[in-house]
């Protein structure tokens, strides 16, 4: 191979190496300490075999909970993000003035640490002292203020509610990313055969913007499998276990001083998104080659 060929793999193995230092090789590890007793009480790890998955698949309500969880948050979370998002790109990719300041209102929150968020947020929906709860009675409405993050009704809602504020501006500057990608000679050829709003969207839009649906699905999933800080820092899982996911768990395992047990839960999880990952972005993508 000549030096010029080789050139490019002078950029790429710099990414490889720490792509498997800070992501391989811990992984690895992570799933071999799953099979051991690692804990905090003794010196000495010894090798278990599955008795830490054993643990966690007997204990099936209390762990079949945090799944359920878990998968409830990844897919809904997704859903309330991505409509939304997409009719505001439509929206703000038109010719509307002001737009780029929208754009950027909108795509703040997204700066944000989770941590600042959900202690913004905390305060925001405290139940006595709360702002939001404080503009509804202003506003002669006290019967709609609630206990928003220790009601059993309204948790999963407000959590939802605050993850999409901080999360719609990222996939709306993806999905208009997309729009300008369109070519505007499609738009003119609908325009020629008298195509209206409805069928444009349908027949040029939509197609077009497959790309950045599968980008903003698959991230959106992966998100919600491995969610933690939003939850961590509104509800720390409560009210009871209620509000309990993977992540939380593994970080209660690990606090408890379960090493081996929490590593097991990780390497599930680890397992669970590359169930669910590639399959979906296999799909997407075969998806957006047909269309």
């Amino acid at each position: 191979m000549s030096r010029n060929r080789l050139y490019p793999y002078y950029f790429v193995l710099p990414a490889l190496l720490l792509y498997v230092g800070l992501f391989i090789v811990p992984s690895v590890m992570g799933a071999g300490l799953s099979f051991t007793d690692w804990n905090r009480y003794s010196p000495e790890v010894h090798f278990n075999g599955i008795e830490n998955f054993r643990t966690i698949f007997a204990s099936s309500k209390r762990y079949d909970l945090y799944i359920g969880n878990t998968l409830l948050f990844a897919l809904v979370s997704n859903l309330v993000k991505l409509v939304p998002a997409l009719f505001l790109a439509l929206l703000l990719n038109g010719q509307v003035k002001g737009r780029n300041f929208y754009r950027t209102i909108l795509f703040l929150p997204t700066v944000l640490s989770f941590l600042v968020v959900g202690l913004i947020f905390r305060s925001v929906l405290h139940p006595s002292t709360g702002l939001l709860n404080g503009a509804l009675r202003g506003l002669g409405l006290p019967f709609l203020a609630g206990r928003w993050l220790s009601d059993p009704r309204l948790v999963w809602a407000s959590i939802i509610g605050v993850d999409a504020w901080k999360g719609l501006g990222y996939v709306m500057t993806i999905f208009i990313a997309g729009l300008q990608a369109i070519p505007q000679d499609y738009y003119d050829a609908a325009d020629i055969d008298g195509a209206g709003w409805w069928r444009k969207l349908g027949y040029v839009t939509l197609p077009m913007l497959v790309p950045a649906i599968t980008i903003n699905v698959v991230f959106g999933v992966t998100y919600g499998l491995k969610v933690f800080d939003i939850i961590y820092v509104l509800t720390n899982g409560g009210p009871g276990r209620m509000t309990e996911v993977i992540n939380t768990a593994v970080f209660n395992e690990f606090a408890a001083g379960s090493y081996g047990l929490g590593t097991a839960l990780s390497t599930l999880l680890l397992v669970a998104m590359a169930a669910v990952g590639f399959p979906l972005l296999r799909a997407l993508t075969k998806k957006q080659v047909e269309s």
